[in-house]
Parts: C-alpha cells; sequence; structure tokens
C-alpha cells in the first residue's frame, strides 16, 4: 500500500528500499572486460575500477534479453539484473566462453543488494559503513570494501546508493541505516516514485520483444561509439536508414480526472483508434494524478499529445521540476 509518509521521507530525508527483486551475476578472471564488451551495448572495455555503466544485452534482432548495471570493482564486474533473469543469463554467458579468462557466478542468494535513496542517502549511508561514500558524484561510481560494494545509482531521480554485501550482513546494516535515520521504503511506494521518475523496468516496461529505441533508453545504454556487439546491425540500421524511427515509444501518461489504469489497459487517440498500452500505473503525488508507462504509436509520442485511457481524457505527460 503506497505511505505519504514513506514517499516524502524519500523525497526529504532518505528511505531503504526493498530490493529483493534484484539479481546479480558476478564476473572474474583478467578477460572479463573484454568478454562482456564483446556483447553488450556499452563501453564495458573503458571502465575502470570503481566505474560502471548502463547496458543492455540483446538478440542478434535486436531485442531486449535484459538491461543491466555494469559494475567493475578491480577485482570483479557485479552484473544487476532482474531476480528471474539473473540464472538464465549467468548459464547463457558461461557457454559463451571459450579460451577467455572469465569466470560467470549467479550469486544472487550469497548477495543482498540494499537501495537507500533520497538527499540524505550518502550521508546516512556513510555513517552506517564508515565508507566514504559522498565522494561517488557520479552515476554507477563506486566503492568497495571487503566483501562491500556501494554503488552510486540515481534511478529514481533522487541520490541514490546501492549497497551490495553478504546476506549473512543483510540484517546487521539494515539495522545500521535504520539507526542512522533512513526510513523502510515499502514496494508500491517505490513503484510510485520509480514511475514518476520515467525508469522502465525490465519484465515489467520491456520485455524480449523489446528494442531499446522503442523504451527510449537508448542515451543511456548504448555506445555509439564502441566496435561491434550483438545486434548491433539492427540498431544502427534503425538509427540511420530509419533516422531513429520506430513504430511505437515508451512515455509518461497522465490521466488528469481518471482512475489508475491497469497493466494492458489499452490507450486510445480518438474514440476507436487503438494507438497504445498500458506497461505500469499509479497515483502520483507529484502529477496530482494518475501517471503511468505505456507504448504509444511514434505519431502520438510527443508531450502533450491528446489521449483517452478508460474514456478518461489523458495526454503524454511532461513532468516540471
Amino acid at each position: 500500500m503506497f505511505s505519504r509518509d514513506q514517499y516524502d521521507a524519500a523525497r526529504h530525508s532518505a528511505v531503504i528500499v526493498d530490493r529483493s527483486s534484484a539479481g546479480t551475476i558476478m564476473l572474474t578472471g583478467a578477460d572479463r572486460a573484454s568478454f562482456l564488451h564483446a556483447l553488450l551495448t556499452n563501453d564495458i572495455a573503458a571502465l575502470t575500477a570503481g566505474k560502471g555503466v548502463y547496458s543492455a544485452y540483446l538478440t542478434p534482432q535486436g531485442r531486449m534479453i535484459s538491461d543491466m548495471r555494469v559494475i567493475e570493482t578491480g577485482d570483479r564486474i557485479l552484473l544487476g539484473v532482474e531476480r528471474e533473469v539473473a540464472g538464465p543469463l549467468a548459464a547463457r554467458l558461461d557457454k559463451l566462453i571459450f579460451s577467455e579468462d572469465v569466470q560467470v557466478q549467479d550469486v544472487t542468494e550469497d548477495l543482498a543488494v540494499i537501495g537507500v535513496h533520497g538527499p540524505s542517502a550518502a550521508a546516512m549511508v556513510q555513517r552506517a559503513t564508515g565508507l566514504p561514500v559522498e565522494a561517488l558524484s557520479n552515476q554507477y561510481d563506486n566503492i568497495s570494501n571487503g566483501g562491500l560494494t556501494i554503488v552510486r545509482d540515481d534511478e529514481l531521480s533522487l541520490v541514490g546508493l546501492e549497497i551490495y554485501v553478504s546476506n549473512s550482513e543483510a540484517a546487521e546494516l539494515r539495522a545500521s541505516l535504520a539507526a542512522a535515520g533512513a526510513a523502510e521504503l515499502n514496494a508500491d511506494t517505490h513503484e510510485t516514485l520509480r514511475i514518476e521518475a520515467g525508469r522502465p523496468r525490465f519484465g515489467t516496461d520491456m520485455t524480449t520483444e523489446t528494442i531499446p529505441l522503442e523504451a527510449g533508453i537508448e542515451d543511456r545504454a548504448i555506445s555509439f561509439t564502441k566496435g561491434c556487439y550483438v545486434g548491433q546491425e539492427v540498431i544502427i540500421r534503425v538509427l540511420h536508414r530509419g533516422h531513429g524511427r520506430v513504430a511505437r515509444r515508451l512515455v509518461s501518461i497522465v490521466v488528469p480526472d481518471g482512475a489508475v489504469p491497469a497493466r494492458g489497459d489499452k490507450i486510445f487517440a480518438g474514440p476507436a483508434s487503438i494507438v497504445g498500452e498500458i506497461t505500469s500505473a499509479a497515483h502520483s503525488p507529484k502529477a496530482e494524478a494518475p501517471l503511468a508507462l505505456g507504448y504509444v504509436h511514434r505519431d502520438f509520442a510527443a508531450p502533450g499529445s491528446e489521449l483517452t485511457v478508460n474514456g478518461s481524457q489523458a495526454r503524454v505527460y511532461q513532468p516540471v521540476d
């Protein structure tokens, strides 16, 4: 259930995010970066210790296998994915190793992921762990100490830190974060913040049928200067021959006078013309109305485009900060 107190704590202080849906894959070995560089959409070879990027792994047809956070700690690379993706993806990567010095492990059951988000997140994490996390100024910058890795991740459009810690130490760390002043954030309130931030989630707003350009993640997930990767030919063809035009686009949609739509609800332009479908939705305190993510035909993706959802007037949302 959505909590306004927790929402306000995220906006004005800091909250502990339930990340039980997170999965983690660990790669070690001298060739781990070059191995991933040949497969993923972003520039992995350029990563140095303490750096990271957002990326995707595609089929040869340009469809998504998964998105991921790629975190280079200096002695290992951590891939942050959805929990249900971790096992199959780790097995898939392992089968692609030939002579490379790379070891792949699904460590989802070994490492807990604890998110701390809000303007006071860095100060609270630093107080709880003793690590200088306030120095992590760029997205996916990270610091490690023993088995603890802390990653800057502002996915909710708030200051955010994702902490990778052994399961045996997770409860003690959560208690230390609570003692430092961080409040718990439940799943529904987190979902509201995610939708307000316009961040798609794999398995919900992106699937194995999605092309990254449809989801609008290309600016974050794709390097246009690196060499070949799986699915690159399709991406380049759309960008250069199609001038980036895809049939549909993921957009934010506000429904000022309607109810919160459900996943799968159709989006109309006019009384009978279906132009898209809702993927996730929540009531947004920021928009003061129901807010959704959904795919619409490219002709209706511009901010302000008038739409209809469940008989209520809607429009493509352009947030005002």
